[in-house]
């Protein structure tokens, strides 16, 4: 049983961002600090990836552990209430982010997913990211 009504749990839900979220702020950040340039958003790419590296011909995703369902994440948690409602959309979530990887790698392009969880630690995000990216130009 839901400790909240219905209504309530519509706002608390609509009010819930898909853009601009605390944790894509902070690898874009990151990503900035290292001297990376990017396009955030591109609507014509498969996914909407979150960052866009074109000259590179790299994204990143970042994925928030619980609506992404990252594997083995505490955050990653299930619904006590209406759990079947949720195990369908997480499922659906998971394979819409697996069509649009696998989309982008078609079109050439090379994707990176960073978790939430993984924004937690600002060293450990860097060298991710410039791991991923390689030096920068200029």
């Amino acid at each position: 049983m839901d400790i909240v009504d219905p209504a309530r749990r519509s706002r608390m839900m609509a009010g819930i961002r898909s853009k601009d979220t605390r944790p894509e702020m902070t690898v874009r950040s990151a990503a900035h600090a290292l001297g990376y340039r990017f396009r955030i958003h591109r609507a014509d790419l498969p996914g909407r990836p979150d960052l866009v590296f074109p000259g590179r011909r790299m994204v990143i995703f970042v994925h928030g552990c619980y609506w992404h369902r990252h594997e083995g994440c505490p955050y990653a948690t299930t619904p006590k209430s209406n759990t079947e409602f949720w195990l369908e959309k997480f499922e659906k979530n998971v394979a819409r982010d697996r069509k649009a990887m696998s989309e982008l790698v078609e079109l050439g392009w090379d994707p990176l997913v960073i978790w939430e969880c993984e924004t937690r630690d600002a060293k450990v995000l860097k060298e991710r990211i410039a791991s991923h990216l390689g030096p920068t130009r200029g």
